[in-house]
């Protein structure tokens, strides 16, 4: 692995391309006064990437979830007899 050292006025100045670099397996790293203070690594999550619709056909349910509920069912037909004009 090659290691790069860049002071902390460079890292500011060119961090995109830095993170590049460590994207591209280049060890990074911002030195303050000639002493090394942080490091620029790639990020490697631990999580799997999701897909969309991977649980698809997976997971099912038999009709109404909650269930309905006559006297809400009674308040939206009110609701619905009073607006028309």
């Amino acid at each position: 692995m090659t290691t790069r050292v860049v002071n902390t006025h460079e890292a500011k100045s060119r961090l995109s391309e830095l993170i590049r670099e460590a994207e591209a397996g280049v060890e990074v790293i911002v030195a303050r006064n000639g002493h090394p203070v942080a490091k620029i690594i790639p990020w490697h999550s631990d999580r799997p990437v999701r897909v969309a619709g991977s649980w698809a056909g997976r997971v099912g349910y038999r009709g109404d979830v909650v269930g309905s509920d006559a006297e809400i069912a009674a308040m939206f037909e009110e609701s619905a007899e009073a607006d028309v004009p």
